[in-house]
């Protein structure tokens, strides 16, 4: 009777006949052809350490995958391409300090500053017919005037004193606090225009800010490229040397003047600089203002020889 499998139904094999010999290869064939069927639906993992490798294998290869595509995306040189601009404001301080100008500001001087600066090179000793400081008597007749007409004299200029002293630099307020500071010495009651109070001004300076920070590099670093200037001879003498060498007042060289500068001129240059920085007869160390820079006080000197030869 036939047989039913999975496969169908087949018939049974015939029988074979008496003392014939069974066959062999059909026998083999049939059997491996039941053992492929039989591997084709079996597992490849045939112990518990192959589970554990493929286990193991699942998670180390993605991740080993993962770590080489960053390494590649971010292992390139860094900032190579970048711009310079940006790295230094990546790089520089989130704040910075910046501190207010030593110097007082423009137009905050003091009546005793105005007269140490500029006043003091002909009132501390009288040349040229000024009011010696603390003089009653000479003062007297200046007092008398009034204070208007005795400030306008300061800022326009009166006889052989130039306009502001010679600095016009110097704010009206401040030459009026350097006139009431001079007449105040010699017993007047003016009073002196009120300055503005330095803490105020200066406090704004110290303020650090990101934004200031973001920029204040960059400009400090290209400030700190650029050469100190050479200081301007003509200004030094129009604020300071004038007053004496525009009419040579005291024996001082008159500006321009060939044949009075002419013998000086053949001393050297080293020795009209060294009269210029500590003074000679009756011209005051650096022209009666201290506060010039040597170099300053040279550059002058070089503009007044050049004007003579």
């Amino acid at each position: 009777m036939p047989e039913s499998t999975g496969h169908g139904i087949i018939d049974d094999p015939p029988a074979p006949a008496p003392g014939a010999i069974p066959n062999v290869h059909a026998a083999a064939e049939i059997m491996t052809q039941d053992l492929q069927e039989d591997h084709q639906h079996s597992s490849p993992i045939k112990t518990p350490k192959q589970l554990v490798i493929v286990v193991v294998l699942a998670f180390v290869v993605p991740i080993t995958l993962i770590v080489l595509l960053s390494q590649l995306v971010t292992g390139g040189s860094k900032g190579a391409h970048e711009d310079a601009g940006l790295v230094q404001q990546r790089i520089q301080p989130y704040g910075t300090v910046v501190l207010a100008d030593a110097s007082a500001p423009k137009g905050n001087l003091t009546g005793e500053q105005v007269y140490a600066q500029v006043c003091k090179t002909c009132h501390e000793a009288g040349l040229a017919g000024a009011h010696k400081l603390g003089d009653k008597a000479a003062w007297a007749k200046v007092i008398a005037q009034g204070e208007k007409t005795t400030l306008e004299h300061a800022i326009k200029g009166i006889r052989a004193m130039p306009p502001k002293g010679g600095n016009p630099d110097l704010t009206e307020a401040e030459v009026h606090r350097g006139v009431v500071f001079m007449a105040s010495k010699a017993g007047a009651n003016w009073k002196e225009p009120a300055a503005p109070t330095t803490v105020a001004a200066a406090a704004p300076a110290a303020v650090a800010t990101p934004t200031a920070a973001a920029s204040a590099a960059p400009i400090t670093a290209a400030a700190a490229n650029v050469p100190a200037s050479k200081p301007d001879g003509k200004k030094i003498y129009d604020t300071v040397c004038m007053v004496c060498h525009a009419a040579g007042i005291a024996g001082a060289p008159k500006f321009g003047d060939k044949a009075q500068w002419a013998p000086r001129i053949k001393t050297g240059i080293d020795a009209l600089y060294t009269a210029s920085l500590k003074g000679k007869g009756a011209m005051p160390p650096k022209g009666g203002n201290t506060a010039l820079p040597d170099a300053d006080v040279k550059a002058a000197v070089d503009y007044m020889v050049s004007a003579a030869k």
